[in-house]
Parts: C-alpha cells; sequence; structure tokens
C-alpha cells in the first residue's frame, strides 16, 4: 500500500505543484506586458492546480503514516516548508495576482509579486531536496 500512496502522491505533485509553479512564475512578466487574457488564464491555472495540489499533502502524510516516517525531522521540515508554500500562494500569490486581474495593480506591483514567487518556489524547491534526500534514508542515494 505504501508504493500505491507513494506513487499518487509523487503524481500529485508533479501534476499540481509543476503547473501552479509554472505558471505563478510566468505572471509577473505577461503583468509588466499588460496582457489581460494571458493573466487570466494564468491565475485560473494557478487557482485550480493549487485546489488540486491540496492531494499533494494528504497523500504525503498517509505516506509517511504508511512508513512509519511522520516523526522524522526531515518529514517535519517538509511539512513546515510546504505550510509556509502553501500560505504564500494562498494568502499572498494568488490575493496579488487577482489585483492584475482585475486592472488594480501597477506594473512595479509586478516586480514585488516576482520576488514573492520567487520565495514559493524555492519552498518547493526545498520540499523536493527534502523528500529526496531523506536524512536516515535506508536507499543509499
Amino acid at each position: 500500500m505504501s508504493k500505491i500512496l507513494l506513487s499518487i502522491h509523487v503524481l500529485a505533485a508533479i501534476v499540481a505543484v509543476g503547473p501552479v509553479t509554472v505558471a505563478a512564475s510566468m505572471f509577473p512578466a505577461v503583468a509588466r506586458r499588460g496582457d489581460g487574457a494571458a493573466l487570466r488564464l494564468l491565475h485560473r491555472i494557478c487557482v485550480v492546480y493549487a485546489a488540486l495540489g491540496l492531494a499533494v499533502p494528504v497523500f504525503g502524510l498517509a505516506t509517511a503514516v504508511s512508513l512509519g516516517v511522520l516523526g522524522d525531522a526531515w518529514l517535519l521540515a517538509s511539512i513546515a516548508l510546504t505550510v509556509a508554500a502553501a500560505a504564500l500562494l494562498g494568502l499572498v500569490v494568488l490575493p496579488r495576482q487577482r489585483r492584475f486581474v482585475r486592472g488594480a495593480a501597477d506594473v512595479a506591483a509586478a516586480g514585488r509579486l516576482g520576488m514573492v514567487t520567487g520565495v514559493f518556489n524555492l519552498l518547493w524547491a526545498a520540499v523536493v531536496v527534502l523528500m529526496i534526500v531523506r536524512p536516515g534514508s535506508t536507499t543509499g542515494v
């Protein structure tokens, strides 16, 4: 069962988190150009895939329980970083994108959004590294 849960967890991460990171990264450059149709599309991608991304921690926690690693430091750090990334997305990135979609933000705000989006992406990169390196792993990698 652990292999199935892990497979779903990894697939959900690739299919859901990947598009959010790419679309969110593209958004500030498109905002500078003022392409309203593209902004709406990128924002919609971020919103939809952020919702789908909720499956990632759900299956991640189920996998951790099945593997008996729920209390491991690397996993707790990953959970903290995931919560931080989700909070940044939900409380900062998406609302700022929404302002652009509504036409209520200026070009200078695009630079600040780009910085916040970069931090969001770095948090996910750190989670991926922790998931691969896993201190104490028995895989020998």
